[in-house]
């Protein structure tokens, strides 16, 4: 029972410390600056829609993609990881070896994200507008 109740605490404070480096709150002083919606440009890859999870890691760490792209994420490892964007839009299962999840960003926007299991864990999906300048759709 101990050992479930510290492993519980443990978890929460480690998204609440999570949560706080991903809102610019920083660790002991220090700041940090996010990109915002519109802000700096991340590098394209050339399947953003597929990101995996591989020796505890997000590979590609950043993704850009069009506004209504699924993206998912494919746990390749052998330990569980839980894929939780900082801001609670998404968040998965427990996803076990080959285990995926998917979520469609239907808005432009920076999407930072983190596994909860393994909070050091960390990526970014920058959503941009998939209309044209102009467009009346």
């Amino acid at each position: 029972m101990k050992v479930v109740l510290c492993s519980f605490l443990l978890e929460i404070l480690l998204v609440a410390v999570v949560g706080q480096v991903a809102r610019g709150q920083g660790m002991a002083g220090s700041s940090m600056h996010l990109a915002s919606p519109g802000g700096a440009q991340s590098k394209t890859n050339s399947q953003p829609s597929r990101i995996t999870i591989k020796d505890f890691s997000f590979g590609p760490t950043s993704t850009t993609v069009p506004t209504g792209t699924k993206v998912t994420w494919v746990n390749k490892d052998e330990e569980p990881h839980k894929v939780v964007s900082v801001d609670e839009i998404f968040k998965s299962t427990a996803l076990d070896t080959d285990g995926e999840f998917s979520f469609v960003f239907s808005k432009p926007g920076t999407y930072k994200y983190f596994c909860s299991v393994h909070p050091r864990m960390v990526g970014t999906v920058v959503v941009e507008d998939s209309k044209p300048n102009g467009s009346m759709k």
